[in-house]
């Protein structure tokens, strides 16, 4: 069977079959995300974040429009639920993860991006979100985060991208951590004949964000809606039933004959 992972953007397209295929046309006219945040030229900020517990996603952010969710939800599926640090790569993408107390936390980002400012990130954000939400986080609903994180991912994203002196120092420390962090290639996740196309618009403004997270929040509120509708319902023909048959036995047998005078 043909293994097909796709990376699909203005400026790169990737294939899980191995061939890499640079549009410079492309390239040349795509307004990198790293335009968005100022950084140096070359040097390709975080494209997108999630945390989440298994494949249930709890807050996430993306600095480019995409099916982020879709690909990262299946990506998810497939890390170990023990603690673990990895990064994934394929053509010009990576994908690194950090696993603790069954949380995980993932970044997409260039492969010309620092691995060093990628777990950085991505060991910040596991921090503050730890200490926002501690235990919540094992049970809490899908997008239950996402409203108040997302912000902080962004915030964070911006900050470590600015390049300041205490965030370099902070990358030389996460340096010598990296040396116990493996690299894979991501052809190690994709299942016989599975398909995983990643689409990216760099050029999307980045208030679609907000729309996305509105619309998520209301799906998720009349979702949660209906199960309480349900669930009313299943009780009161449970409290029905156990009243029909109650009663039943009191006036000897399903016609009622005690109480009806039959």
């Amino acid at each position: 069977m043909h293994h097909s992972f796709r990376l699909d953007s203005p400026c790169l397209q990737i294939k899980f079959s191995g061939t890499v295929e640079l549009d410079s046309r492309s390239r040349s006219k795509c307004r990198s995300c790293g335009d968005l945040f100022s950084t140096p030229k070359g040097k390709m900020p975080i494209l997108f974040s999630v945390v989440a517990r298994g494949n249930t996603v709890l807050a996430k952010y993306a600095s480019c429009a995409g099916n982020f969710t879709e690909v990262t939800e299946q990506i998810l599926s497939k890390i170990p639920q023990g603690n673990s640090k990895l990064t994934y790569s394929h053509g010009s993408y990576l994908f690194h993860y950090v696993t603790e107390d069954k949380i995980t936390y993932l970044c997409i980002t260039d492969d010309d991006f620092e691995r060093a400012k990628a777990f950085l990130y991505l060991n910040d954000i596991k921090r503050r979100f730890q200490s926002q939400y501690g235990v919540r986080a094992q049970t809490a609903l899908p997008y239950a985060m996402n409203s108040d994180f997302s912000r902080t991912m962004a915030t964070q994203m911006r900050v470590l991208s600015d390049g300041k002196p205490d965030n370099l120092n902070k990358v030389q420390d996460q340096v010598e951590e990296l040396k116990g962090i493996m690299v894979r290639n991501i052809d190690h996740l994709a299942e016989r004949g599975e398909r995983l196309e990643l689409l990216v618009d760099k050029t999307e403004d980045l208030s679609v964000n907000s729309v996305t997270f509105k619309k998520t929040s209301r799906n998720l509120a009349r979702s949660m809606w209906w199960k309480n509708v349900k669930l009313i319902i299943i009780i009161s023909v449970v409290i029905i039933v156990l009243l029909y048959i109650i009663v039943s036995a009191s006036c000897g047998g399903l016609d009622w004959p005690n109480c009806t005078g039959k």
